[in-house]
């Protein structure tokens, strides 16, 4: 005896299944990522800070020249990760370069001399707290800089970077993307916190009236600058901690290194007295012994 077929389900059914579906899912609220608990925090911060010394050392050892440029709105977050990659570094290693307002005589320069003077020469990593990147951004929104000096920026940005790129330096750039409301509440945190005001300059307040010419001037930069040699690469940055772990993680792996780490160190015997007398403590200036 035959055994009979399984009879297709009709189509009107799964039609209406699929369709009770995606209304329960576009009724279903967009869940919030959970917090990162402060302990796994710090655990992880931890253990790329121990990877960043080994990439240091790499890089002194093997003479490389790296150069990592963070950008984004103020209040994005691009301090605290500068902070945390530098924390167990050597300074003679791994500079930070944070400019200034050019001088007069800096305006009269070629737009690009003043960084080029503070490029890595062999073994250094230099951090760019804002760079170039400011006639693309703040010079430009705030009228700080001409037309054509803002289109000869775009046309001749990317040639600088694969000149120097050609020259033997590792060129990394991040933007930190950061949303207004975000950035509203780091604004309304630094201004009631008296350590934090001074990271609030009148150029940043007035920067708030100017959100949309900030995107319009950075979706710009990205059509001309973003190029296969120095690509950009984003930073979710709403969340600073999961900000600063992903950034490090990503410099990481972008270099690679490999572990330098010397065997245990053992200390020679102190030397003996062979009498030595210490000056009295009367002829001495000491710190005031407040706390």
């Amino acid at each position: 005896m035959a055994k009979k077929k399984k009879q297709p389900k009709p189509a009107k059914q799964k039609d209406e299944k699929v369709t009770q579906q995606n209304i329960q899912t576009e009724k279903e609220p967009k869940s919030e990522p959970k917090i990162l608990d402060k302990k796994v925090y710090h655990e992880e911060l931890a253990k790329l800070q121990i990877e960043l010394v080994k990439l240091q050392e790499w890089i002194r050892h093997e003479g490389l020249k790296v150069v990592v440029i963070f950008e984004g709105r103020d209040a994005a977050g691009k301090g605290g990760v500068i902070k945390r990659i530098t924390q167990r570094l050597n300074p003679r290693v791994c500079r930070v370069v944070a400019l200034g307002t050019p001088t007069e005589r800096e305006k009269t320069q070629w737009y690009f001399q003043r960084y080029v003077a503070n490029l890595p020469a062999a073994g250094e990593m230099i951090l760019f707290d804002r760079s170039w990147y400011n006639r693309a951004g703040v010079e430009r929104v705030m009228g700080f800089c001409t037309e054509e000096e803002y289109r000869e920026f775009l046309r001749s940005c990317p040639e600088f970077e694969r000149m120097i790129i050609r020259s033997g330096i590792i060129l990394i750039k991040y933007w930190f993307s950061v949303s207004d409301e975000e950035q509203e509440q780091r604004f309304q945190a630094r201004i009631g916190d008296p350590t934090k005001r001074w990271k609030l300059s009148p150029m940043d307040l007035e920067s708030r009236s100017k959100w949309v010419e900030y995107s319009i001037a950075k979706d710009e930069m990205f059509k001309y600058t973003d190029i296969k040699q120095a690509p950009w690469y984003v930073v979710e940055a709403d969340d600073k901690k999961r900000a600063r772990l992903n950034c490090i993680s990503h410099l990481l792996s972008i270099v690679p290194y490999k572990d330098l780490t010397p065997d245990s160190i053992e200390l020679p015997p102190r030397q003996n007295n062979i009498g030595y007398e210490r000056p009295p403590l009367s002829d001495q200036t000491f710190v005031p012994e407040v706390y």
